[in-house]
Parts: structure tokens; C-alpha cells; sequence
């Protein structure tokens, strides 16, 4: 027997609840203003690669869609990205954020200096994405049903605890706030509605918790490389590379 859409609807917010990535206490550091001024270029820098695959995960996805419906859909959310000519877009918001913490825009936008375990987990989801099925895919990209919490959190602590912080410089997040909804209402009445066997539901169950795992892993390399035990691997962005013209000099 197929649980209930409710049900479903339930097992589904349940991952996020004990999955989704702002239970890592690196977030826990960076929202309580416990970060060094390097830890927070680091993170700005790791996670950026993740912001430039976003667009590339729904090409592939829309590439692979019969559907003119659900390409129109899906569209929007890669002009979210890469902006438009009214919308400036979410890259280009994430590297007016890494140009206030201190970082050169051209570097980060470069994607040198990345954590090999960031480059794994991305490449890895975008991979899926365009791997795995249809509902696979969208089922992955449910984690923007936890976004918002974690957004308005970050938004908060990172005004409170550090001075690079302002509305230009958090407009990325502000900016999901208002975007997000309309693509989790899509994703997720997407998913219930085509998830109509046990089978189908499990793996759509797995494949969101393939996608907390891709966050999670994010930042255990981050914690690893640039909190605790601090090492960082050959390769990766060192504290002093990549500073913008008024840190370097």
C-alpha cells in the first residue's frame, strides 16, 4: 500500500528536520559571529562553486525534459542565477558578498583555491541530477523547503556579529527569501504528485538525503580544513590569496 500524499509530504520534512545543514555547527560558528574573518572568505569562496553549479544542475536537468510545461517552470530558476536583464542574479549578489569580505570577485569567480571535498560533493550532485531520474532530480533540489530558516538565521547573526555585513552585501539571501517559495511550491507539489508508489516515494526520499549529504559534506571540509584540525589540503585556498584591493593592500 502507497502511504498517503500527507505522509509522504511528512517523511519528506522529517529528513530536513534531522538532516538539513543548519544543524552543522559550522553555522552554528558563523551565525554566532564566532568565525575568523578567513574562516568567513573561505566559506564565501567553497560555497560559491555551489552557487555557479546551480545553473549548470538545471540545464542538464531541463535537458533531459519531454515536457514544455515543466521546462517553463524550471527556466526561472536559472535566470534566479545567472540573472536577467531586470535581475541582476544570484552569482553576481554571492561575489558583491565575497567583495565585503575581502576577497577579489575575479578570484573567487575563478573557482581556484576550492576544498577537494567541495568539488566531489558538487560535481557529484549535478551529476545526479542529470544521471537519475526526473523525480530523482527534483526531488533533490527539496532542500530549498529548509532554506528559508536557515536564510533568515544567517541574515540575523551575520548582521548582528560582523561589520561587512549589510543589505548589499546579504542581498543573495534576502533575495532567496523572496525567490525560493514560488520553487519549493512547484518542486514539492511536483514530487507528490508523481511519487505515486512506495517505490517511487523511496526514492524520493533517497535522493533529498543524497542532497543534505552534498551540504553536509561542505562543511565538515570546511571545519576540517579552516577550523579544526586546520589543515588545509594542497591546493586549496590558503588566508592572504585572493584578497581585493583594499585587503591586499
Amino acid at each position: 500500500m502507497t502511504p498517503s500524499r500527507d505522509a509522504f509530504e511528512a517523511r519528506l520534512r522529517q529528513i530536513g528536520a534531522e538532516r538539513y545543514h543548519d544543524l552543522h555547527p559550522f553555522h552554528d560558528l558563523l551565525h554566532g559571529g564566532g568565525c575568523t574573518p578567513d574562516q568567513v572568505r573561505a566559506w564565501v569562496i567553497n560555497r560559491y562553486y555551489y552557487q555557479h553549479a546551480i545553473p549548470m544542475k538545471d540545464a542538464a536537468f531541463m535537458s533531459r525534459v519531454d515536457c514544455p510545461d515543466l521546462r517553463r517552470q524550471w527556466r526561472a530558476r536559472i535566470e534566479d542565477h545567472d540573472g536577467t536583464a531586470e535581475n541582476e542574479g544570484g552569482i553576481r549578489r554571492w561575489l558583491r558578498l565575497a567583495e565585503a569580505v575581502g576577497l577579489d570577485p575575479d578570484y573567487v569567480a575563478s573557482r581556484k583555491g576550492v576544498l577537494p571535498a567541495t568539488t566531489f560533493a558538487v560535481d557529484a550532485y549535478v551529476r545526479f541530477v542529470r544521471e537519475k531520474t526526473l523525480l530523482e532530480a527534483v526531488a533533490s533540489s527539496l532542500t530549498e523547503l529548509f532554506a528559508p530558516r536557515i536564510h533568515a538565521s544567517r541574515i540575523e547573526g551575520l548582521l548582528r556579529n560582523y561589520d561587512f555585513a549589510d543589505d548589499s552585501s546579504l542581498s543573495y539571501f534576502s533575495t532567496r527569501l523572496k525567490e525560493a517559495p514560488k520553487d519549493v511550491a512547484f518542486g514539492l507539489a511536483w514530487v507528490l504528485d508523481h511519487a505515486d508508489t512506495a517505490d517511487k516515494q523511496d526514492a524520493a526520499a533517497q535522493a533529498l538525503i543524497f542532497k543534505t549529504d552534498v551540504l553536509w559534506a561542505q562543511l565538515d571540509a570546511l571545519w576540517g580544513a579552516y577550523v579544526e584540525p586546520a589543515r588545509i589540503p594542497p591546493g586549496a585556498w590558503v588566508p592572504g590569496q585572493g584578497l581585493g584591493l583594499k585587503e591586499a593592500s
